[in-house]
């Protein structure tokens, strides 16, 4: 074989590879949705994929970019995204017809690939149906109320951990300390299991969770690895071992349903209710109940209920410390609240609380924890009042990070304003320019949970200590990059000062 040969051999690899990467990249144009030029191998989200900026900073960019626009697409390699921004639509696509979008679009490779990836937020419609109908009760506000000394007693556990912290007279890193309550809470609650976050340094769970949503370059490539070649992932599968979260949340769970079932023991929990379903797979038709499949709905629960819990936590005491008159008029309110019912408080005191719910709603506003809701077609759409028609399983991104912070709902959306959530204020906006917990039947499921645990969380910790910034304290707030929730760059610094009742 000549030169000339290997020359032509190499040029139709090369012009075969593009058109393979960039045979998508028209598929906007021809549909007249305006959107961002995309690059080869990396689409319109080069920036991201490679970890220089946070996925919801991004949609923002797009989204004032395209100003005028109801729908704007663009590609995440060579997969074309449509993302919506008309209130109306969104509505459409979480409630009106939510039927014909109730998939998340998102990544479930074999039990063998990912054990812990078939949990309730990922799955498939089939399944997460009966799922979500039978995991549901534990979260009710009955539930709740049943529960709710519990979480309080976390909460005072946190107290005492703060506590020991402050006497140091140093900065605390307010989002470790957060997670460990919440990891607390989250194990009382949903397994109930003491995790001993708190009180335990060398905490496993703790660990476990730390590790999980560490932005390493390993967790990054392992979760790209799934997304964009899980044929490759689901090969590699058979020779890579298994992650250190994988093999103890699911041998943790395990074990705990078999100690309840052996001992005979009834929380009335989340695990309890795994349990019954484990002996009664005729509930959910002909889902394949495995260990892997109920491990990864505790698992899902485990790890968003408290990273985006504690992440809320911590924002908030950011712009309280930035906000002092802000913080005292909570704390007033909370005085108030124990000064009336004393220090038992109840579930109903603090549904009460109207300012403590404006401070954690405008919290949301400004760091919701995700940067967009995911949802996927079922069938051919045409939305209404448009000529769009798009097929059978397209992405459909609605970016709430970028709602959130647009200054046409939100004015002046850098600044921390309670007030944007004073019932006249609310009257006045669209219900789909606030989203934290998604809408629609597949809404956080663990949204009551998350509201409470947090509020409890900040009404214990506010009522003791003061918090203001400090020399370590970032001003103004950097996101991370790399991270795929929405944290900041290098943790969140406050001086905590404790208060004399």
């Amino acid at each position: 074989m000549d030169f000339f040969e290997i020359l032509c051999g190499i040029v139709v690899l090369f012009l075969a590879a593009y058109y393979y990467l960039t045979s998508t990249y028209d598929f906007w144009k021809s549909r007249g949705i305006r959107g961002p030029q995309p690059i080869p191998g990396f689409g319109t989200f080069k920036d991201v994929m490679l970890s220089k900026e946070f996925e919801g900073s991004y949609l923002m960019e797009v989204y004032n970019k395209y100003k005028g626009e109801s729908m704007i697409g663009i590609f995440v390699r060579r997969t074309p995204i449509l993302i919506v921004k008309d209130p109306d639509i969104i509505k459409d696509i979480l409630i009106k017809d939510f039927s014909k979008f109730a998939s998340r679009g998102l990544t479930t490779n074999s039990e063998r690939a990912a054990p812990l990836s078939q949990h309730l937020f990922a799955l498939e419609p089939k399944r997460w149906r009966p799922l979500r109908t039978i995991l549901s009760p534990v979260f009710t506000s009955g539930k709740l109320k049943g529960m709710f000394s519990l979480i309080s007693e976390c909460a005072d556990n946190f107290v005492e951990c703060t506590e020991k912290l402050v006497s140091k007279n140093e900065p605390i890193e307010c989002r470790e300390l957060m997670a460990k309550y919440t990891t607390d809470v989250i194990g009382s609650y949903v397994f109930g299991i003491e995790m001993n976050a708190l009180s335990d340094e060398d905490s496993e769970f703790r660990r476990i969770g730390r590790s999980y949503f560490a932005p390493t370059w390993k967790n990054i490539l392992r979760t790209g690895l799934r997304q964009t070649l899980p044929w490759l992932y689901e090969i590699l599968s058979y020779f890579l071992p298994k992650s250190e979260v994988i093999t103890f949340l699911t041998r943790v769970v395990v074990e705990t349903m078999k100690y309840r079932e052996e001992n005979n023991i009834n929380r009335n929990d989340f695990i309890d209710i795994l349990c019954n379903l484990k002996q009664n797979p005729d509930k959910v038709g002909d889902i394949k109940l495995t260990d892997s499949l109920i491990a990864s709905q505790a698992f899902v629960f485990f790890a968003a209920g408290f990273e985006t819990s504690s992440m809320t936590m911590s924002h908030a005491l950011y712009e309280l410390a930035l906000n002092q008159q802000i913080q005292d008029k909570l704390r007033k309110e909370i005085d108030e609240e124990y000064t009336k019912h004393g220090s038992n408080l109840t579930y109903e005191n603090v549904k009460n609380m109207n300012y403590l719910d404006k401070v954690f709603k405008e919290t949301l506003r400004k760091y919701p924890p995700g940067s967009a809701l995911r949802r996927q077609s079922m069938t051919s759409y045409t939305f209404d009042g448009t000529k769009l028609n798009i097929p059978e399983g397209q992405k459909v991104w609605i970016p709430m990070f970028a709602i959130h912070r647009d200054p046409d709902i939100y004015p002046n959306p850098d600044v921390f304003d309670p007030e944007r959530f004073s019932d006249e204020a609310v009257k006045t906006r669209h219900a789909m320019h606030f989203l934290p917990f998604g809408d629609g039947p597949r809404n956080c499921i663990g949204a009551r949970f998350a509201v409470y645990q947090t509020k409890i969380g900040l009404m214990k910790i506010l009522r003791n200590y003061k918090v203001e910034t400090c020399e370590k304290t970032t001003i103004p707030y950097v996101i991370n990059p790399k991270a795929r929730l929405l944290t900041p760059k290098d943790g969140i610094h406050l001086r905590i000062i404790k208060i004399k009742l």
